[in-house]
């Protein structure tokens, strides 16, 4: 299942601090329909994301009801990208 959308990045200082994109609620949607194939451990689930030219692995979290992508330091130097940037995301399930 491959999925497109944008979104702002935003940082999450918890006690893991990252940065991450929401996934928008219709893809968040369609991702839980698929999430049984896919899941492991805690709903997380394994894709292959695409910001801007930058293609990486990761794997989606559950949160309030929809899914985060963690967007890597690495992806955000190469795109040069940081917190409130809007990027445009590309998913492909289960990789």
């Amino acid at each position: 299942m491959d999925l497109g959308f944008s979104g702002e990045i935003w940082y999450w200082r918890g006690p893991a601090p990252f940065h991450f994109v929401t996934v928008p609620p219709e893809q968040s949607e369609e991702i839980a329909a698929a999430a049984p194939l896919f899941s492991y451990g805690w709903g997380c689930i394994p894709v292959r994301a695409r910001v801007g030219r930058t293609a990486f692995t990761t794997s989606l979290f559950p949160k309030d009801g929809g899914y985060v992508v963690p967007v890597k330091a690495a992806v955000r130097d190469a795109e040069r990208v940081s917190l409130g940037d809007v990027v445009e995301v590309t998913l492909a399930l289960g990789s």
